[in-house]
């Protein structure tokens, strides 16, 4: 069962491997391809032998030809490349599914090498954030000074859910000034955008803006409208020339 168990291992890591074509030392074989030889699992090539691996406790071999040749278990690390010791996890905290850190349980947040009860104030929900306060507010609500305090909505704004930025924007129709959303006035012959920038209307096809107004596009002879509608371009062979489309040279 033993030897069995051996040749798994040994068909399941790499090993170690020897350049030579010298007599095949102990703890070896031969390779399956080429010339040369092999060391066995947990065996490392010194010159023209195989040595057993120094494998401390709570570590296994890697099979690898570089490095120690051995890893720390899962929940340890090495210590000056000749142990392994035990991880340390504080209270109300578990070890990663890495094994090579540690994450403090929900409810609690990192303090140092520490896990502290979160202070969830009235209002507010745990995260998953294990940085920070480890809490966020209810919609509705933003955090200060350790609190959850109603979010000012104006009159014909609503809740934006931002994780940043602007808690408030106002409905469509209306624009931010200040603390208010007020109404966008729209001139004839024009209508409402949803860009967040400029006057939030645009004119209708066929009509130019001017100030605050729409007036209607005078398009001269061999001229068109381009693909906003509202400018106009000469057609091909023509160009512009004092307003008007001239033949072109």
């Amino acid at each position: 069962m033993t030897v069995a168990a051996g040749l798994i291992a040994s068909m399941a890591f790499p090993v170690f491997a020897q350049d030579g074509t010298g007599p095949i030392p102990q703890n070896a074989q031969s390779r399956s391809y080429g010339e040369g030889w092999n060391c066995d699992f947990g065996y490392r090539v010194d010159g023209a032998e195989c040595l057993a691996l120094d494998i401390p406790e709570n570590a296994f071999a890697t099979g690898r030809s570089y490095g120690l040749g051995w890893e720390c278990g899962r929940g340890y690390a090495a210590v000056e490349g000749s142990s392994c010791a035990a991880i340390p996890v504080p209270d109300n905290a578990f070890l990663r599914s890495s094994g090579y850190g540690w994450q403090c349980d929900r409810g609690y947040r990192k303090d140092r090498e520490n896990c502290v009860l979160i202070d969830l104030p009235d209002k507010a929900y745990l995260t998953d954030d294990g940085s920070g306060s480890g809490w966020t507010c209810e919609r509705g609500f933003a955090a200060s000074s350790g609190a959850c305090v109603p979010i000012a909505v104006p009159e014909n704004g609503y809740l934006t859910n931002a994780e940043y930025g602007y808690e408030w924007t106002c409905e469509r129709g209306f624009f931010k000034i200040d603390s208010r959303c007020d109404p966008v006035v729209l001139p004839a012959n024009a209508f409402l955008v949803s860009e967040s920038y400029g006057p939030a209307w645009r004119c209708e096809r066929g009509f130019e803006k001017s100030e605050n107004a729409c007036f209607p596009i005078d398009l001269p002879a061999n001229a068109h409208l381009d693909r906003s509608g509202n400018t106009w371009r000469c057609n091909p062979g023509f160009r512009s020339s004092d307003g008007a489309c001239v033949l072109g040279r």
